[in-house]
């Protein structure tokens, strides 16, 4: 399913909203995750769960230096917290996910707040769309041309 970037992320809002309105903030971060995971996966999208991220660094290589909690169509990371609030720590998770992966846009989804309206932080790693003028990045000045993401498999 070939969506565009802005596309994936609607949708994936969408349905978190809709989740959190049927079951409530507070729930663990994994009742989540299967559940939106399970909704998007019947929309028609490619879902990969935990994805591991390994990077070859100065030719040495690293497994699983970290796990996305949702990949969706191999475009947009997903991460999703179930705490009484977000902390810059969070986002600065997901930005490193995006860098890592050379991934443009991802969600942090915080299914903790009263609404989830509240909960919601689209971060963007050098994408650029009609609703942001400048990127967010997390480091400028650090290189990243000698990290090397490999596949899963």
């Amino acid at each position: 399913m070939a969506q565009h970037i802005d596309q994936i992320s609607h949708d994936v809002i969408g349905v978190a909203m809709r989740l959190h309105s049927e079951i409530g903030p507070g729930l663990l971060e994994s009742v989540y995750e299967t559940l939106l995971a399970g909704r998007l996966a019947a929309m028609g999208y490619r879902i990969d769960r935990q994805w591991p991220i390994n990077i070859i660094f100065d030719g040495i290589e690293f497994t699983e230096v970290a796990r996305v909690d949702l990949l969706i169509d191999e475009q947009l990371v997903v991460e999703i917290k179930s705490a009484d609030s977000v902390h810059p720590v969070h986002s600065k998770q997901v930005l490193t996910y995006l860098k890592l992966l050379h991934l443009p846009v991802g969600l942090l989804v915080n299914f903790g707040q009263a609404t989830l309206k509240e909960g919601i932080r689209r971060l963007v790693n050098d994408h650029k769309d009609s609703a942001f003028s400048a990127p967010l990045r997390e480091n400028q000045s650090a290189p990243t041309s000698d990290i090397q993401m490999q596949n899963k498999e």
